[in-house]
């Protein structure tokens, strides 16, 4: 495949990409910092022993650079076939009623702004006839839950997004793959106390790949995640307000 891909420096995106370009897929990277970009490029470069990874700077705090991104992207592959979406920015739920400024940032950039990098990329991708959109929610927009009031309000309504452009464009020809990581041992969390079933970078995305590969709509990662959830979703709100996940 030919993949535009915004976030594959740092956690479960590098992960993803690196065994993307290791099965020969053509890459693109977009992102906001452009030495890791290129620090990230040459390294995928040579993992795959590959022509020279190109990359286009993408700040998802910056609308304005969507359109010109995913232009450098389509002039450098070609054709694109696969858009992946795996930044964001995360803040406990102390630091975002802490800090209602920061708590702007995250829900804007997570919602709004990554939203709008999506219909940029539907676009592109519809332009060419079709292809793939993934991007990374989380399990935290399944249920209001205290820990992530905000933050999983975020990622709830990007999961309904997602959801409701796979039922509006499948049969047009675009597949959307809605990933929600649960806790993944990686730099975003890096502090926090993991609980059971704590996935690892590498291991999400070899499951996020092959959804990607089967065309699935939605994948948990760890695939325990999906039960753990099942679960949490059934629990009555008086439960849910006497308990602390």
């Amino acid at each position: 495949m030919n993949v535009a891909f915004l976030g594959a420096t740092k956690g479960m995106g590098r992960a993803l990409a690196r065994q993307m370009a290791a099965r020969g897929d053509r890459l693109f990277l977009l992102g906001r910092d452009v030495a890791e970009l290129e620090r990230s490029a040459v390294d995928l470069a040579v993992r795959a022993d590959s022509e020279p990874v190109k990359a286009a700077a993408c700040d998802l705090e910056r609308p304005e650079t969507f359109a010109p991104a995913l232009a450098a992207a389509k002039e450098a592959l070609g054709k694109i076939d696969c858009v992946v979406v795996t930044a964001g920015l995360f803040g406990t739920q102390d630091q975002l009623e802490a800090d209602l400024d920061f708590a702007r940032r995250v829900l804007t950039v997570n919602y709004a702004n990554t939203v709008i990098f999506c219909e940029h990329a539907r676009h592109l991708l519809m332009e060419g006839g079709g292809g793939t959109l993934c991007v990374f929610s989380s399990v935290a927009g399944d249920r209001g839950r205290k820990p992530v009031a905000l933050y999983g309000s975020s990622k709830a309504g990007l999961s309904h997004y997602l959801e409701s452009l796979d039922h509006k464009y499948r049969a047009d020809g675009l597949v959307t793959v809605c990933v929600k990581p649960g806790f993944v041992k990686t730099g975003m969390t890096e502090g926090l106390k993991p609980p059971p079933f704590a996935g690892d970078p590498e291991g999400v995305a070899s499951r996020v790949l092959a959804a990607i590969d089967a065309k699935k709509p939605m994948v948990y990662a760890p695939f325990m995640w999906g039960w753990i959830m099942l679960v949490i979703r059934s629990l009555p709100r008086l439960v849910m307000r006497r308990v602390g996940f």
